[in-house]
């Protein structure tokens, strides 16, 4: 539970401003040019629509990956500044100009360079206030450096003895101060961890520090983890940062989440993830589906963030880098409103999109949202010699579509379960995204909500479909025939009568 807490504030820390509504992110080779293309448009078109309050690209790196407009010789010049103000007198200048670099470094990337450069802006910060007759800001700035190398030595040649003096009692001061034992755990084994952009372990670690305020970010190989402050105190803090699923989002040249393997479910599990960062209520996950035969197709995925749910999903057939305008229009309505233009091709009743059908799909992209119904013309047409068979097919029909709208009730039953057991380990109503548990019982109730729809639909269909087959089957005598379907919250029930 104390795991669960930090991560949440960790990530809880990164939102200092009013989320926009919806967010677009890219799923697949995100180094694709084309995905990379028509996901660009595909945003671009959504975000001309101001009503839709879209976080655009520049946002979304801003938050998860901040980066320096400065290079390190820029910074190092600025800091050179500072000090020729320090020496000349002018302490408030050389306070500014320190501080402006400091917010500059921590963007840059983690690593010795880094670390170098924020060492001499602390020191010069601690040197400077200790000339304003701050002390108090001096030793914060002291102590920073020390708080991660406690054997730090001032160069005599840079600093006055008086002030290595004050340097070294601090130091001995802090060696008796209580220490937070930090534990950082990784889903990637032997993760670098930087702190303040120093390296000082690989995890799993466990350091004894002082209480405060650290940027932390684990490194592994190409992968890095989204930097983020966080708060250490109290005895122990335990810290479990997701590297794999935090790596594989990249901000440049698009907002994507890498994915390569074709497990479509945990994708989209991490895009709800990060629409759960980043403050959003809605994902709209986009991709290229490039089926082993058939078209191409550009597809996008609506997530509500808080519950997890899919609430549509959509696309149209695309070739070459650009996608039409027209067909990026319609997409976007179809997301946006749940309008499905004739352009545009969403799932069908099957709960399968066009590009998961074997064989191809359907010509022209057209809708295919609409269920076959039992039409009066099949019935028309049907042979007089098959007549015979219908009372037979009508006693079928019926007793499948009795048994499934039995099997939806037990199925109804185990939901409920589901839903008693979930309902005990949320935690302020929500789910905590480190209760696997939990995770695993929602997605049960998913299925099951599905598996007692199509229960239900299948049901009644059947039901519906073998009450017609018998009142057209031949009889001496039209016997009456009574049917009833009925679905509550406490499950589900059909009656027949009449005479057979």
């Amino acid at each position: 539970m104390k795991t669960a807490l930090t991560i949440a504030a960790c990530l809880l820390s990164m939102l200092t401003y009013a989320a926009p509504r919806r967010m677009v992110v890219a799923s697949g080779d995100c180094k694709d040019a084309e995905l990379g293309s028509q996901a660009k448009a595909f945003l671009d078109t959504l975000a001309s629509r101001p009503e839709q309050d879209t976080l655009s690209a520049t946002q979304f790196g801003e938050r998860l990956f901040p980066q320096s407009t400065q290079s390190y010789e820029d910074l190092q010049r600025q800091l050179e500044t500072a000090l020729d103000h320090f020496y000349e007198g002018r302490n408030a200048r050389a306070a500014q100009a320190t501080d402006e670099a400091l917010q500059q470094i921590t963007r840059l990337p983690v690593g010795e360079t880094r670390w170098k450069l924020y060492v001499e802006a602390q020191l010069l910060h601690g040197l400077n206030y200790r000339s304003m007759g701050k002390q108090k800001e001096s030793d914060t700035a002291f102590r920073n450096v020390l708080r991660l190398q406690p054997d730090y030595e001032l160069d005599p040649d840079q600093f006055a003895p008086s002030v290595r003096q004050s340097f070294d009692k601090l130091r001995r001061e802090l060696a008796r101060t209580r220490k937070v034992k930090l534990t950082v755990k990784s889903t990637l084994p032997a993760s670098d961890v930087y702190l303040d952009g120093l390296k000082v372990g690989q995890t799993p670690l466990t350091l004894d520090v002082l209480a405060g305020a650290y940027d932390i970010t684990l490194v592994k190989g190409g992968i890095t983890s989204f930097p983020r402050q966080v708060q250490v105190q109290g005895a122990d803090m335990p810290l479990l940062i997701d590297v794999a699923y935090e790596g594989s989002v990249s901000a440049s040249p698009f907002p994507c989440l890498a994915s390569n393997d074709g497990n479509d479910e945990r994708t989209l599990s991490h895009a709800v993830r990060l629409g759960g960062t980043l403050g959003v209520e809605e994902v709209i996950v986009v991709r290229l589906e490039r089926p082993s035969s058939g078209p191409k197709w550009f597809a996008a995925t609506v997530l509500n963030v808080e519950g997890g749910q899919k609430l549509r999903e959509g696309g149209f057939k695309t070739q070459g880098m650009e996608a039409p305008d027209e067909a990026l229009s319609a997409l976007v309505d179809f997301v946006t409103t749940g309008r499905s233009p004739s352009s545009l091709v969403v799932m069908n009743a099957n709960g399968k999109a066009p590009w998961e059908q074997p064989g191809g799909s359907q010509p022209g992209g057209a809708d295919l949202t609409a269920p076959s119904l039992l039409s009066e013309g099949v019935a028309e047409t049907a042979s007089p010699r098959s007549t015979s068979g219908l009372r037979v097919a009508s006693y079928v029909a019926l007793g499948a579509g009795v048994a499934a709208l039995g099997g939806a009730g037990v199925v109804r039953m185990l939901a409920q379960k589901d839903l008693d057991a979930l309902e005990k380990r949320l935690v302020n109503g929500r789910i905590l995204s480190t209760d696997k548990q939990a995770l695993e019982l929602r997605n049960s109730l998913s299925q099951k909500g599905n598996a007692l729809t199509g229960l239900l639909i299948g049901g009644g269909a059947a039901v519906t479909a073998g009450a017609v087959l018998y009142l057209l089957s031949p009889s001496s005598a039209a016997p009456p025939v009574s049917l009833g379907v009925a679905a509550d919250g406490d499950g589900a029930s059909a009656t027949l009568s009449g005479t057979f």
